[in-house]
């Protein structure tokens, strides 16, 4: 079984931190976004704070997502730099 898993990847940890990264950062950013539009709107405001919290939360989750993927990738080729495969 071992030797189907390609040698470069990184660990199990590894994506699972990653992904976990993204959820928390998804949750702050959409907490950003709904505290952002809630204090600088008057009035009824339910659909403009629920659009500034998706808002918040996909930029924050997506900025992460493509800083866990660099990071990943990089993960990847010092592995494979340390066993020796180029």
């Amino acid at each position: 079984m071992d030797e189907q898993i390609p040698r470069g990847i990184p660990s199990r940890t590894g994506y699972l931190l990653a992904f976990l990264a993204v959820v928390v950062s998804g949750l702050f950013g959409g907490t950003i976004g709904y505290g952002l539009v809630d204090i600088s709107c008057e009035g009824d405001c339910g659909l403009a704070t629920l659009a500034g919290a998706l808002v918040g939360a996909s930029v924050a989750a997506v900025g992460v997502g493509i800083i866990a993927v660099l990071v990943l990738r990089a993960m990847s080729e010092w592995k494979r730099k340390e066993s020796g495969s180029l």
